[in-house]
């Protein structure tokens, strides 16, 4: 309840320590039929993380932070493993991949969150030019950017989330559920 997305990183170096142990956590995440699809890469260098960054949409709130992280987690996926069985489609959503990768990236979220780092979840970026730019292969996608770092400030205030009576529903859609 108390992770925020953080937008604005002091000048700490996050470590190579704290990288290994959020990607530890996120290791741990589930996945259909255990075939932990996700993939991640760790971008330093602060040529590629502009050009990553420079993917981004125009506009994107979370580009100046991007800039000024020390490390941006870029996550990916293998196609055609989540949600498939025997090579073929097994669920109506083809890209189930996004799910297990969000559980993955959650669990990341979360661990950074213990470790006292910040985190924004970017998803709003050209996600080919991206790809192409890390040498990411065919059958893989990057889905989101990750910046990393110790939050510049601490935010006290949360924004505010639906009540569960919004979007909690008893044995059929629309059927409040009403715990006692």
């Amino acid at each position: 309840m108390e992770r925020k997305s953080v937008r604005k990183f002091s000048e700490y170096y996050v470590t190579d320590e704290e990288i290994k142990t959020i990607l530890e956590a996120a290791r741990w995440a589930p996945s259909w039929a255990n075939t932990q699809a996700w993939e991640f890469i760790v971008v330093r260098d602060r040529d590629l993380i502009e050009q990553v960054t420079g993917t981004y949409s125009e506009g994107n709130p979370s580009t100046k932070c991007s800039l000024a992280a020390s490390v941006l987690i870029i996550g990916c996926a293998r196609t055609g493993a989540s949600g498939y069985e025997k090579g073929e489609k097994a669920t109506k959503f083809s890209d189930w991949f996004m799910f297990d990768l969000g559980m993955a990236v959650q669990n990341l979220c979360l661990k950074s969150y213990d470790l006292g780092l910040g985190t924004v979840v970017v998803g709003l970026l050209d996600h080919d030019k991206c790809k192409k730019i890390l040498l990411v292969p065919d059958d893989y996608e990057v889905a989101i950017s990750i910046p990393v770092g110790r939050p510049a400030t601490v935010k006290k205030d949360h924004t505010p989330r639906k009540d569960l009576k919004n979007f909690v529903y008893e044995n059929s859609f629309g059927n409040p559920f009403e715990p006692e």
